[in-house]
């Protein structure tokens, strides 16, 4: 296997002081790669990008109708939300609507990603709980399908309980793989973690957004989740966050996933096309501009959406005193002419 390629420059001056390399894809509904860098073949663990999946069984078990959950909570099932005041409340409520608690989640507690929200509980003299967890919506979505079925809602998070033997049926439905030998780990919130190659990812959000031929109720669970997504972008990151600036700006064009070290997954739904990446070295910076690169390259980006993301697609390197020293920008494998797939 080569070495991966540079897909993002860090530069200070003149100089390209840091490089990130990484692999990426973009894919149809039906496989066939419409562009690509680095090996897509390659399994990595995608991650919280991988949420919009892992959500589909909360919609085509009957839970979210049963319990009439709305855009909010289903876009809080794909999230990693920031542990922002409007995000605590979402699902600490959504857990008392069927019977749980705080307690109930197993993904344990760290400090809201929102520095405003994590600087208020430190004045408050306040720990964060479980419901601060950038993963607690997706929990809460666990939850709800085990309460739903009548199932323990104690120990959802292992590999043999009913709830992540129908996430791992999801996932291998959306994206046409049989998943028994793949690499697996624990994720961060205690879920299993299953390695997936860039193209079946990149596959499988594809078919999220054009979901025509999807079995059984997934065609109805897709759009209802990417819908929600779009009806509610502050649930999915937060308000600093890339993923939500990017679900505003973008409109129905895109619908948009990272996960922890340096993955991105997008479903295009207008295109059909579904796009996955991933930095080798973890770096979030990297991620958010190798996708708007591709984006912008696939011409999913208009004028205004480009205006709306303005110094976020190719963000300054500032120094202490905030003075612009430098920049992170595509490198030239990504920086290419606007690209209209046929």
């Amino acid at each position: 296997m080569g070495e991966s390629p540079v897909l993002v420059e860090v530069t200070r001056g003149g100089l390209v002081e840091s490089r990130h390399r990484g692999a990426a894809a973009v894919v149809d509904a039906a496989g066939g790669v419409v562009l690509a860098w680095g090996d897509i073949e390659a399994p990595v663990f995608a991650r919280s990008a991988l949420k919009p999946l892992q959500a589909l069984p909360l919609v085509t078990s009957g839970a979210a109708d049963a319990q009439r959950l709305g855009a909010r909570e289903l876009a809080l099932a794909c999230a990693s939300h920031h542990g922002e005041p409007a995000h605590v409340a979402a699902v600490a409520g959504w857990l008392a609507r069927i019977g749980l608690g705080v307690g109930d989640l197993e993904c344990g507690a760290h400090p809201p990603l929102d520095p405003a929200a994590a600087r208020a509980l430190v004045v408050r003299g306040a720990a964060p709980s479980a419901v601060h967890n950038n993963c607690s919506g997706k929990h809460a979505g666990f939850l709800a399908t085990a309460r739903h079925a009548g199932e323990p809602t104690r120990g959802y998070i292992a590999a043999d309980h009913p709830v992540q033997r129908r996430v791992l049926a999801a996932v291998e439905t959306m994206t046409g793989l049989d998943l028994a030998r793949a690499p697996r780990g624990i994720d961060g919130c205690g879920i299993p973690v299953i390695g997936l190659p860039l193209a079946a990812l990149a596959r499988a959000m594809a078919r999220m957004g054009a979901p025509q031929t999807l079995p059984g109720g997934y065609a109805a669970a897709s759009r209802r989740l990417l819908d929600a997504m779009a009806a509610e972008p502050l649930m999915v990151s937060g308000s600093t966050g890339f993923a939500t600036a990017l679900l505003r700006a973008a409109g129905d064009r895109v619908r948009a996933k990272p996960g922890a070290e340096g993955v991105y997954a997008a479903a295009l739904p207008r295109l059909g096309l579904g796009l996955a990446l991933k930095i080798e070295d973890g770096a979030a910076r990297a991620s958010e501009v190798a996708l708007a690169a591709i984006l912008m390259r696939l011409g999913v980006l208009d004028e205004a959406a480009i205006a709306a993301l303005a110094g976020r697609e190719r963000p300054a390197v500032r120094n202490v005193a905030g003075a612009v020293v430098g920049e992170v920008r595509p490198a030239p494998a990504l920086a290419a002419e606007k690209h209209s797939p046929s």
